[in-house]
């Protein structure tokens, strides 16, 4: 049995491969996604309305990757290797808790030769984390800021750039995120792109 499943990504993320988790099981994404606030942006998820939807059968292994990685530290020997140059973290999901960053951590640390890009919404366990250690370098953190039509302009502690969206007709003059794939673009899996700030408009 895989200690982690790595999925195939489609679509903008065609040619990358990802670990991700399960939304449908996860509390604070459950919380998110019912809030009353249209303007949070969770509430538009397309990770919790594919499992409930079209993507049903990817249910079980988006589990086993919670359960896995949040569960407890998982063994160096049994962590992934990964053969690929940049990888994303999360693609369905958000962090569970600290030991689910922490096993993020690591493998990022066993793979050294990659470049790792993390969303995450969760400043929280990100400071309580990297506040005692410091980040790899090959770990890209991006933070997701959860609300629509409030682009971040500076970058909390610890991550590398924001990743925000916007209604389509709205800061149409930053954004940059404009529907390209993610391989043809590359800014936010490079540390040095020199863009801290990502704009994409919600669809």
């Amino acid at each position: 049995m895989e200690v982690i499943k790595i999925s195939n990504m489609t679509g903008k993320l065609q040619g990358f491969k990802a670990i991700s988790t399960n939304t449908l099981t996860n509390s604070f994404c459950q919380k998110m996604f019912n809030t009353s606030d249209d303007n949070i942006i969770c509430k538009h998820c397309y990770s919790a309305k594919n499992l409930q939807g079209m993507r049903k059968n990817c249910v079980s292994s988006r589990q086993h990757n919670s359960d896995m990685l949040s569960g407890g530290i998982i063994p160096q020997h049994m962590l992934p290797t990964i053969l690929d140059a940049f990888f994303r973290f999360s693609a369905d999901g958000e962090l569970i808790n600290l030991t689910h960053l922490e096993n993020l951590h690591n493998i990022a640390l066993h793979n050294p030769h990659c470049s790792f890009a993390l969303w995450t919404k969760r400043k929280d366990l990100i400071n309580k984390f990297y506040g005692k250690q410091d980040k790899p370098q090959n770990l890209i953190l991006i933070f997701s800021n959860p609300r629509i039509d409030e682009p971040l302009q500076d970058v909390p502690q610890h991550f590398n750039r924001t990743f925000n969206t916007v209604r389509k007709n709205n800061f149409k003059d930053i954004q940059n995120c404009t529907g390209q794939k993610c391989r043809d673009c590359m800014v936010c899996y490079k540390p040095d792109s020199g863009v801290t700030q990502i704009v994409e408009a919600v669809k």
